[in-house]
């Protein structure tokens, strides 16, 4: 069964330095019907307006990734952490027991635009931790470039944040008419998520912002659409 977030049923707040887009509720958006799907608690989409950005926060018990579409962002954290990023970087974070962290636009000219991701942790309390990779986009392009796996998980691509959830996030970029294909083992689910562009999954049309959960389905087939695509893939329990 396929079922579709369009991205105009979205929760939407527009602040003035952030316009953000909620696939799930969050912040004075609550829709009792969209509270997450599995772990998977928030998708956000922001864009946020040259060197503004979310000031010092306090997180925990929640694994916090970030996505940059467009521009960078610069983080800063309780741990120690200072650092910049651009696209085709995954960052993470693991609140655990607790952290303050801000997050600014890199940039003092260009607006920035950043996916927000949270997915619930199967193991309360854990040590704070954060990780950073940044890959060659060409491995994302025709194929899933795996992101993010369950910590002592045995995944192949060591180049993968590790969280702790039984969750796996991937992206994929798809030109025109290129076609990908995915098998879900049995049990699990899956959310899509479009970035950029727009794609077909199983013949169902999805556009930029929409999602989709998955769940009882195992063959999985995607093909870009007119303006290509770009889609972050998460396999959940």
């Amino acid at each position: 069964m396929i079922v579709i977030r369009r991205s105009a049923e979205r929760g939407h707040a527009d602040l003035g330095w952030i316009n953000s887009y909620y696939t799930f509720s969050f912040a004075s958006y609550y829709d009792p019907a969209h509270m997450g799907f599995r772990a998977l608690r928030v998708i956000n989409e922001d864009r946020i307006a040259a060197g503004r950005g979310f000031g010092a926060h306090a997180h925990r018990d929640m694994e916090i990734l970030t996505y940059v579409l467009d521009g960078g962002l610069t983080h800063r954290d309780s741990m120690g952490e200072i650092q910049t990023f651009g696209a085709n970087t995954i960052q993470a974070m693991s609140a655990g027991t607790g952290v303050i962290h801000s997050e600014f636009n890199a940039s003092a000219q260009e607006a920035g635009h950043f996916l927000q991701i949270w997915i619930e942790p199967a193991v309360m309390d854990v040590e704070p931790s954060y990780q950073q990779i940044s890959f060659d986009p060409r491995e994302k392009r025709g194929r899933f470039r795996l992101l993010a796996a369950p910590q002592g998980s045995n995944h192949h691509d060591s180049q993968a944040v590790t969280i702790h959830q039984d969750a796996f996030v991937y992206a994929s970029v798809l030109g025109s008419g290129e076609n990908l294909r995915h098998k879900l083992a049995p049990g699990r689910h899956a959310w899509v998520q479009i970035a950029l562009g727009n794609v077909s999954m199983n013949g169902e049309a999805l556009a930029e912002g929409d999602g989709a959960s998955v769940s009882a389905e195992q063959d999985l087939s995607f093909t870009g659409g007119q303006d290509g695509s770009e889609f972050l893939f998460f396999d959940l329990v």
